[in-house]
């Protein structure tokens, strides 16, 4: 059965291995919610599996429950009423060292195919996924498919190939012939067996809680660590979708579905630092803020942690070819999920003396100008806004608007009202607040303010811009940057710049094509080489250190299996 899967998902794996070497595009998710491709019910079959969601338990044969937990509340005003189990910890954590066991001892290619199956299973749930999704997180229903679903399985499956490269990296069996004299050879046979860790845990954020939780779920799984994943309580439900097929897939295969659990908390009984630091958790992935990151980097010894915090990102404007194209593109960027994501531009540096557009001269407050107006065209359909903006996941986002247009040393250029959504009439939604400030005023865009808030900056010069915006990545940790430039002079300076900073540039996007967006197989998500994060998603060095490799050796002659060997322990005996 398990080598079956392998076989029956062989191709899928191939062809990402393929892809991440390569780089090119690779997606076997359909990105589209079309009914053409995932059925002509499967948007409704979804919806429906969703709704019979709410107001009712959510049922896990796992051990250790002590209470029911759960208070989501969708950011488009509805109270979901789904409660969980809540572990103890000492109880889950026994069980789940026990499960491990088996899984680890399973070959590559069985715990390949389970890990395929299991992605396979959920793209086929992508349209349940995307509305627990977007009723947990605030986004769009479109993004809430793609992000929750194949999007977040390609990130998946990423780690599997990698992972799967990783393991298969060495000979799982060899003989070692070594000459020491005319008359003598030693020869030995050496096994080499992939040993994992031990339990992982999996620390989600409330905005991206597949997208960003899949990859390490995914590497610490396939290389044979248990998984205990630790949800946001405010966005529980994806992953608990996520562990529920989990378990289905490996019970199926003859494991012990314990293998995966959920440990599910509320805001005010949090489980995450009593469960980073226990000796048995051996690896950590943690997606969320800086603060509570280095708390657990400093805290969570005993363990391998991965994270991906939070970062100030930038863009340098310098010189474009079309000012409409450009404001078109960075409204969209600005718009997305209301500037919820990691990747979203904070800081725009655009010199006070203005910028060429097509050989004539743009002065700075023109180029402000036309952002304002994209922002203010991209917003001005009520549909599109609301299916871009979606909404905003927690009320200290929307409240945090409110504190940076009342500060000193910014002109609020574009205020970030609330836009009235048509379907849901509680929707908590706020738009882009666009300020004007000043390079010398540090204290205002040199710091994370997350949400849809952006800082226009006047610098000196575009040298400036560029040296401010690897500042930001250095210091406050950076995911993006991009820059707008017709010099190829400027553009090899912020490569070399930012590639310093390690932080990712994209140069010149118009169209649609974002600086917010992020392509599996393809682009390289966090460098770890600044306070945004410490590793990776995904490369080598992400998943092989969940796992090593640990060989056995012994004179071929005494080897299991040699015939001299089985005649001499048959006359002994």
């Amino acid at each position: 059965m398990t080598h079956q899967l392998f076989e029956q998902h062989r191709q899928t794996l191939e062809d990402a291995v393929e892809a991440i070497r390569s780089r090119r595009h690779f997606s076997p998710y359909p990105e589209v919610p079309s009914g053409r491709i995932y059925g002509e019910t499967a948007k409704d079959d979804g919806a429906r599996a969703f709704e019979n969601r709410l107001n009712a338990p959510f049922e896990i044969d796992q051990p250790g429950e002590v209470a029911r937990v759960g208070r989501e509340r969708s950011p488009y005003g509805i109270d979901l009423g789904i409660t969980y189990p809540r572990p103890d910890l000492d109880t889950l954590l026994k069980a789940v060292e026990q499960a491990r066991l088996d899984w680890r001892t399973a070959d590559v290619e069985t715990r390949a195919g389970i890990a395929l199956e299991i992605l396979h299973r959920l793209n086929q749930r992508s349209f349940e996924i995307a509305s627990a999704v977007m009723h947990t997180t605030g986004q769009g229903f479109m993004m809430a498919f793609q992000a929750g679903g194949p999007h977040a399985q390609d990130r998946g499956l990423e780690a599997v190939a990698y992972a799967y490269e990783a393991m298969t990296h060495c000979a799982r069996e060899a003989t070692w012939e070594k000459q020491v004299s005319k008359s003598e050879t030693i020869t030995l046979n050496k096994t080499f067996r992939i040993v994992p860790r031990g339990i992982a845990s999996l620390v989600a954020c409330s905005t991206f809680p597949c997208w960003n939780g899949y990859p390490g779920l995914f590497a610490s799984f396939v290389t044979g660590n248990a998984v205990v994943v630790k949800p946001h309580p405010g966005a529980i439900l994806p992953l608990a979708i996520t562990v529920e097929v989990m378990r289905d897939v490996l019970r199926e295969s003859g494991f012990d579905p314990n293998v995966v659990t959920l440990a599910a908390d509320a805001a005010d009984e949090p489980l995450t630092k009593p469960l980073v630091t226990r000796p048995e958790v051996r690896l950590i992935d943690y997606t969320g803020g800086s603060e509570f990151g280095a708390w657990i980097e400093q805290h969570a010894s005993q363990a391998v942690t991965f994270t991906e915090k939070a970062g100030v990102n930038s863009i340098v404007i310098d010189s474009v070819p079309d000012l409409k194209a450009l404001s078109a593109n960075l409204a969209f960027t600005l718009c997305l999920y209301s500037g919820q994501m990691c990747t979203t531009t904070q800081n725009i540096f655009i010199p006070r003396s203005g910028i060429d557009v097509n050989g004539e001269r743009k002065s700075f407050d023109e180029v402000a100008e036309a952002i304002v107006k994209g922002v203010d065209w991209m917003l001005s359909d009520v549909k599109r806004a609301n299916e871009l903006l979606g909404a905003i996941q927690n009320d200290r986002t929307a409240a945090r608007l409110d504190q940076a247009a009342a500060e000193d040393g910014v002109e609020v250029l574009r205020a970030g009202d609330p836009i009235a959504h048509e379907q849901f009439e509680d929707a908590r939604t706020r738009s882009p607040l666009l300020l004007k400030t000043d390079a010398a005023r540090t204290d205002r865009y040199m710091r994370e303010m997350f949400g849809p808030i952006a800082y226009l900056v006047a610098t000196d010069s575009t040298q400036q811009s560029i040296d401010l915006m690897t500042r930001c990545a250095r210091e406050c940790g950076s995911i993006t940057a991009g820059l707008y430039s017709n010099d190829p002079g400027v553009i090899e300076t912020a490569q070399w710049a930012t590639a310093d900073a390690g932080v990712p540039l994209s140069c010149n996007l118009l169209g649609s094509i974002y600086v917010n967006q992020s392509a599996a197989f393809s682009d390289f998500h966090v460098s770890g080489l600044n306070p945004s994060g410490n590793a990776t998603l995904c490369d080598l060095a992400y998943v092989a250190n969940r796992f090593a490799t640990v060989q056995s050796r012994i004179p071929a002659a005494q080897a299991p299996g040699n015939s001299k060997t089985e005649e001499a322990v048959a006359a002994q005996g």
